[in-house]
């Protein structure tokens, strides 16, 4: 039987890449991938479940599935991710809509629990080994076709307290690199212009192995391969090498753009969440690093409202963001999350948090100001993304704006500029916090 299957897929990147292998193991399995979930036998809601905000949106995307199928335009709802994997038995239970679920170690098993609820009428509930699970396959990608994802590992181990990835996502395990670099090549020859390196911690890439840091090495291999820009999420502050640093220096098409969650800088708040830096640790981290990558650009993330954190902290937190000039900044206020260790710690109550939330995003706004601002008159290579007709500009990213998460440039040009070319844009104004320009 063929079936038309939609999928929908909610939170990070890494979620999106066990989305892609999804959506191909139903193809291999002869169904057709739909985008719209209208008119679909089955839609599958990939979910994230980090954080409770991330259920309350995955559980109104369900309803809304919910809905359609009442409505006779679904026929079945299938729930994957992280989610699923936290809260199998609440899904089961209260949403009755749902007509099945995948953990997190089960994502292969896509084309059978679609077979199942449509063949058999079963309700399917695959909860596979997390710390086990294959990582590999052929994917679909589901970016703009320049560009695309690569995950090197899966899992964490480090344990912060307030924290729940390990718990759904298993042990670190990075993929062996000759299976990385057979993909990234796969990648490159499909036309992919950026590679966004990923996993929950990149910086460990390899010790798992064989004890050794091997992301260097990676990346070196990489370099090679007909990218134009390879780009880094989430290297853990401690991990960073020299080697490392040297690589990211020296590798030209490894963009000078890093992505180091700090969340905090205060020792007492640091350790209580079990980092294993000090304030003094990252400020030696975060000045090496301004001094030997040219025109280095960093991205952090920050939780206000942690366990330990007083007026002074927060105050110490803010001072040490002015000092640092951190390009980048998603700012979370803390939500204290079921079965973690700092959900049962003194904490400031939520209204709080987002209000401290709120004040560093607004330290943040001044620090982009400025560092906007020192860029006119410059020019940067720009990645076109496509025309605003509102603002009557095409649009992109530099190397200092990752896709989805940062700002966008936008910019005058005198001829049509297909999306996915590369154009040198002399950055004249802002507009909104964002930078504005011509092509050159």
């Amino acid at each position: 039987m063929s079936y038309n299957v939609s999928f929908i897929s909610l939170g990070c990147a890494k979620n999106q890449v066990n989305c892609e292998q999804m959506m191909a193991s139903v193809q291999e399995a002869g169904y057709t991938v739909t985008v719209a979930p209208e008119g679909a036998d089955v839609v599958v809601v990939n979910t994230c479940g980090f954080l409770a905000s991330a259920c309350e949106e995955a559980i109104d995307n369900i309803l809304e599935m919910a809905e359609l199928k009442k409505a006779g335009q679904v026929k079945k709802i299938l729930v994957t991710g992280c989610m699923a994997q936290r809260y199998k038995e609440d899904i089961l239970q209260e949403l009755p809509e749902v007509d099945g679920i995948l953990g997190t170690g089960s994502y292969g098993d896509i084309a059978g629990a679609i077979a199942e609820v449509m063949e058999k009428g079963l309700r399917p509930c695959h909860i596979g080994n997390i710390h086990t699970a294959n990582q590999s396959g052929a994917r679909i990608l589901s970016t703009p076709p320049w560009y695309a994802f690569l995950r090197i590992a899966e899992g964490c181990d480090n344990h912060c307290a307030y924290c729940v990835i390990p718990s759904l996502r298993g042990k670190y395990r990075s993929r062996p690199m000759g299976e990385l670099l057979d993909e990234a090549a796969e990648l490159a020859s499909a036309g992919v212009k950026e590679l966004i390196v990923i996993a929950q911690d990149i910086t460990r890439y390899g010790t798992d192995l064989n004890g050794e840091h091997q992301l260097a090495a990676l990346l070196r291999k990489l370099n090679r391969l007909d990218f134009r820009w390879i780009r880094l999420h989430y290297l853990y502050p401690d991990e960073i090498t020299d080697e490392l640093i040297d690589t990211i220096a020296a590798e030209p098409k490894v963009l000078p753009y890093l992505d180091i969650p700090i969340q905090h800088c205060n020792d007492t708040i640091l350790k209580a969440m079990n980092r294993r830096d000090t304030k003094a640790e990252l400020t030696a981290l975060l000045e090496k690093l301004r001094a030997r990558v040219p025109g280095l650009v960093l991205r952090t993330s920050i939780i206000t409202g942690l366990p330990y954190e007083g007026e002074a902290e927060f105050e110490e937190l803010c001072q040490f963001l002015r000092e640092m000039r951190i390009e980048r900044a998603g700012v979370f206020p803390f939500s204290p999350e079921d079965g973690t260790r700092a959900a049962q710690m003194e904490h400031v109550d939520t209204e709080e948090a987002k209000r401290r939330a709120e004040l560093v995003v607004d330290v943040q706004s001044d620090i982009i100001d400025a560092y906007n601002e020192s860029l006119l008159g410059e020019e940067r290579e720009v990645l076109c993304e496509g025309f605003d007709s509102q603002a009557q500009m095409f649009f992109g990213r530099s190397y200092a704006e990752s896709p989805d998460i940062d700002g966008r440039i936008y910019f005058t040009a005198q001829e049509e500029i297909a999306p996915g070319t590369f154009v040198n844009v002399r950055l004249t104004g802002t507009m909104d916090g964002e930078l504005t320009g011509e092509a050159v």
